[in-house]
């Protein structure tokens, strides 16, 4: 089981999604994280033990990209490799078996079209356990304090990618603040700074996935 679980974790570091996938290439015709995480599952491997090994996974990946060792490709490949082994688990979740960590409501703010990083951030923090609860594009406030409406407890990720649409964002923490003074925001996107984020209000920025998944760690320790 502990041989299971430990190919789990590197599948998911090396972005190995399953045995037809032929990244990465030395792993081809290899099982990847789906086929393992079936096995590991119906060898009784707990699911709190599989998210662990993953979270150990992406936790390395992430550590070797904060290193400029692997790139975005490689970092949206592990993230993948989650994902298949998070279709798995979704319905432990679901019945209480496996605890989230805790819910992220993320978006592009208001004006703003872009969604990779958005993307990347979500796929990353859900699969380090986090419910994600994605509202696409251009997401004006009123959107966002729905969500937060709805997802009582829930922290805030906000992305943008223009320096236009800079502004919005500022705009946007003003008024879940003003609503929800005690929702816990972050803030990431090309032209934001920790400067910028400070400006704003955000309780944190992220200038990375990992980052983003360390500030969540810590909102949800407190």
């Amino acid at each position: 089981m502990e041989e299971l679980t430990r190919r789990i974790g590197e599948c998911i570091e090396r972005g190995k999604v399953n045995r037809p996938s032929p990244y990465p290439k030395e792993m081809q015709g290899q099982d990847g994280s789906d086929e393992l995480t079936r096995q590991a599952l119906d060898a009784g491997v707990g699911p709190e033990e599989i998210l662990q090994a993953c979270n150990d996974g992406m936790k390395r990946i992430g550590d070797r990209f904060s290193r400029n060792e692997v790139f975005v490709p490689e970092l949206l490949m592990a993230a993948k490799a989650m994902n298949a082994v998070m279709a798995h688990l979704k319905p432990y979740f679901q019945t209480g078996t496996v605890k989230a960590k805790g819910k992220l409501v993320i978006g592009t703010v208001a004006g703003d079209l872009h969604d990779i990083g958005k993307n990347l951030v979500a796929m990353v923090v859900e699969g380090n356990g986090w419910e994600v609860i994605d509202l696409g594009v251009d997401v004006k406030p009123a959107k966002f304090l729905d969500a937060i409406k709805q997802n009582a407890g829930c922290a805030v990720g906000l992305s943008a990618l223009l320096t236009t649409t800079m502004a919005n964002m500022g705009k946007t923490i003003q008024e879940i603040k003003s609503q929800f003074p005690t929702t816990r925001v972050i803030v990431g996107g090309a032209p934001l700074t920790q400067k910028a984020a400070d400006q704003m209000g955000a309780d944190g920025y992220a200038p990375n996935p990992q980052r983003a998944v360390a500030l969540l760690n810590e909102i949800a320790q407190r």
